[in-house]
């Protein structure tokens, strides 16, 4: 009885190597991000001749542990990582907010997707460039009250 629902689900989510012997079904996938952090400079909007502007500013989080035997107890020294993103904003609405509501040491929440691109430099070498989409932007920090 459970088994004729149970394998239409299962092959939901299989692929299948041979396209010939059976219809292409297509995997249900996720890139989502969430950050929480400080950002490091004004934002700045650029446009590439023929595409959209996009605005860009960067994004501090940091990750500390306690370093030590027991992490129970007060002692041990406590370590810190910070970890820099490259956040885009290329949706118009929230782009050109961004632009002018985003300032360097305000705290703000990102919702995106991770993004792994290429582009040429200067000279001509292919650099690898990882990048956060950004859906939604939620400003903590009372910086923004200035504005307003």
């Amino acid at each position: 009885m459970l088994r004729r629902p149970l394998l239409q689900v299962m092959l939901q989510f299989v692929r299948h190597e041979s396209e010939s012997t059976m219809p292409l079904v297509l995997e249900r996938s996720l890139n989502r991000i969430q950050l929480l952090g400080r950002v490091g400079q004004d934002p700045v909007m650029r446009q590439v001749e023929g595409k959209n502007p996009v605005t860009i500013f960067s994004l501090a989080t940091n990750e500390m542990w306690r370093s030590g035997e027991s992490e129970a107890f007060q002692g041990g020294d406590i370590t810190q990582k910070t970890t820099w993103h490259r956040v885009s904003v290329f949706r118009p609405g929230l782009r050109d907010v961004a632009y002018q509501y985003v300032k360097k040491g305000a705290r703000v929440y990102v919702e995106g997707k991770i993004d792994y691109g290429e582009y040429m430099d200067k000279n001509n070498v292919r650099r690898q460039a990882t990048s956060i989409i950004a859906d939604n932007i939620i400003f903590l920090s009372d910086v923004y009250r200035e504005k307003l």
